[in-house]
């Protein structure tokens, strides 16, 4: 019988990893790739006896490469902490692991929640990820906003999986500027340099994109929210690219 791997990577999840851990019960193994939580995570995950591995966190794809190495089994599935796993798609991957028809990996739609409503628009009707796929054909590449590279063909489930990604405001907040500071690192070590079209058209041009094009004006005001904070995300990672190309002259002065 085919065997199957869970992969949750955490910091400071503890509001999430019990639900989660639980989504993900049918797996035959489940590892906690744990950043050095300072809450009770690590706690409550000991308690539902899964396998927890300590790496201090570089970047997203360095930390979920890190764990599929530590899997005992050749599928994986990758869960982040503040995702479920719905018994519908726990039918399809037990399914697709069965018999994969020559499929590598497969993506799963999720249903995004803000402040634990559901955003059916804003660009998230279009959300889609690699969850399940077999680690010799597959590998996370990109610092942020990690994505699969798949040598092999890629299929689709038909249910989604719930996605409880920002718990309030200050939370949504919080995640965009530690984003922002990771792509800014990237961006400064790329030798980018920051201009008016970085501050000014592009936090705009993603509003824009978010409330109008991708229909986030359906989901009322939590719409307008979500294109705000896009947007703030953008304005905040070139703020901080412009701090760190100015490091050395600013000497301590911002």
């Amino acid at each position: 019988m085919t065997k199957i791997t869970a992969i949750i990577p955490t910091l400071n999840e503890e509001i999430h990893i019990a639900d989660a851990i639980k989504s993900v019960s049918f797996a035959d193994e489940i590892i906690v790739i744990d950043s050095y939580s300072t809450d009770k995570t690590l706690e409550i995950a000991e308690k539902l006896h899964v396998k927890i591995i300590k790496r201090k966190f570089d970047d997203f794809s360095s930390q979920k490469n890190f764990a599929i190495d530590q899997a005992t089994h050749n599928w994986i599935y990758i869960l982040d902490a503040d995702e479920r796993v719905t018994p519908e798609v726990e039918k399809e991957i037990l399914e697709a692991v069965k018999n994969p028809n020559g499929f590598v990996g497969f993506y799963v739609r999720r249903t995004f929640y803000f402040c634990e409503k559901k955003v059916n628009y804003s660009g998230f009707q279009r959300d889609k990820v690699i969850r399940l796929f077999l680690k010799e054909h597959c590998n996370y590449k990109g610092v942020v906003h990690e994505r699969i590279a798949a040598n092999g063909k890629i299929g689709f489930f038909k249910h989604k999986i719930d996605h409880f990604s920002y718990r309030n405001y200050d939370h949504y907040i919080s995640k965009m500027n530690h984003y922002a500071a990771i792509r800014a690192k990237e961006l400064h070590e790329r030798g980018v340099k920051v201009n008016i079209y970085h501050v000014m058209i592009k936090p705009s041009a993603r509003f824009f994109i978010h409330y109008f094009i991708r229909l986030g004006f359906l989901d009322g005001f939590t719409g307008f929210l979500v294109a705000k904070i896009q947007a703030y995300g953008v304005l905040t990672r070139y703020v901080k690219l412009w701090l760190l190309n100015n490091k050395k002259h600013l000497n301590g002065r911002i």
